[in-house]
C-alpha cells in the first residue's frame, strides 16, 4: 500500500499558515506542524496553532521554544509598540517595526533538519508577497534562495536521497483569495488567531495583521469569525460587521 508523503508545515495558528496546512492536507501530504515559543509577545497564537493542528489531524504537532527577545529589534519581542491604525500603503512603504530579524530563516532551518530526520523533502510556509507588508523574509526571492540552500547545506541534498522543495502555496494570493480557499476547504477560522497585540487574548483590530486579516475577509464577502477589541478605522462598518 502506498503511503502518504510526509511534509513539515510551519504552523502559526494564524490565517495564513492555517489555509497553507489545509491545502498541504489537500494534496495529500501526511503533514508534520512546526510551531515556535520564540519570545513573541503574542504567543497566545500557540494555543490557536494546537487548535488548528488537532482539528486538520496533523501527524505530529511540535513547539519549539528559544527566546529571539534576547537581541530584540523587533516591537513582537522587544519593547516597541506596535503600529496602530496604518493604512496599507503606509503598511507597504518600509520594513515594518514588527519585523523579526531573520525569523523566517530561522524557522525554515528549523524545519529542513525535522524534514530530513524524517525522510521528508516538502516543506510548507504561510509567506505572501502579495500583503506582505513590507517583511522581506515573504518574497519570492527568499523562497527560491532558500530552496537552493537546502539541497547545498543537507545530507540529504549532498547524497541525492531526494530534493527539498520549499512550498509557498500563498505567495501569490491576496488575502481576499486566501479567505475563499481556506473556507472552500473547510478551515474553521474561529480557531485562528492572527493579531500582533491582543489584549485579553482577544485581537485587537488595529495593528497591521488585524487590518489585513479584515480587509480579507471582507473584500471575500465573508465575516470573520472570531472577536475583535476594536474595529480599525480604515475599514468601514459595514466590511467588518459580524
Amino acid at each position: 500500500m502506498l503511503t502518504a508523503a510526509s511534509a513539515v508545515v510551519l504552523l502559526s495558528g494564524g490565517l495564513d499558515s492555517t489555509t497553507t496546512l489545509a491545502m498541504a492536507k489537500a494534496e495529500g501530504f501526511a503533514c508534520h506542524a512546526l510551531s515556535f515559543n520564540y519570545g513573541q509577545r503574542h504567543k497566545i497564537e500557540l494555543d490557536a496553532a494546537t487548535r488548528v493542528a488537532e482539528a486538520l489531524g496533523v501527524a505530529e504537532h511540535l513547539i519549539l521554544s528559544f527566546d529571539l527577545g534576547t537581541y530584540g529589534g523587533s516591537a513582537l519581542t522587544g519593547n516597541h509598540e506596535v503600529p496602530k491604525d496604518r493604512s496599507t500603503g503606509v503598511m507597504g512603504r518600509d520594513i515594518p517595526i514588527t519585523y523579526v530579524p531573520a525569523r523566517n530563516t530561522i524557522f525554515l532551518a528549523h524545519a529542513l533538519g525535522w524534514a530530513e530526520v524524517l525522510g521528508a523533502f516538502d516543506l510548507f510556509i504561510g509567506a505572501n508577497a502579495v500583503d506582505y507588508s513590507g517583511y522581506p523574509d515573504c518574497r519570492p526571492e527568499f523562497i527560491s534562495a532558500f530552496e537552493s540552500l537546502a539541497n547545498l547545506a543537507t545530507g540529504a541534498g549532498v547524497t541525492r536521497a531526494g530534493r527539498f522543495r520549499i512550498h509557498a502555496p500563498l505567495l501569490h494570493m491576496t488575502k481576499a483569495e486566501i479567505v475563499k480557499k481556506g473556507t472552500e476547504l473547510g478551515v474553521d477560522y474561529s480557531l485562528t488567531h492572527s493579531c500582533y497585540d491582543p489584549k485579553n487574548e482577544i485581537a485587537c483590530g488595529r495593528c497591521d495583521a488585524c487590518q489585513l486579516r479584515l480587509a480579507g475577509f471582507a473584500a471575500a464577502g465573508l465575516k470573520d469569525p472570531i472577536a475583535y477589541v476594536q474595529k480599525p478605522m480604515s475599514l468601514t462598518q459595514q466590511q467588518v460587521l459580524h
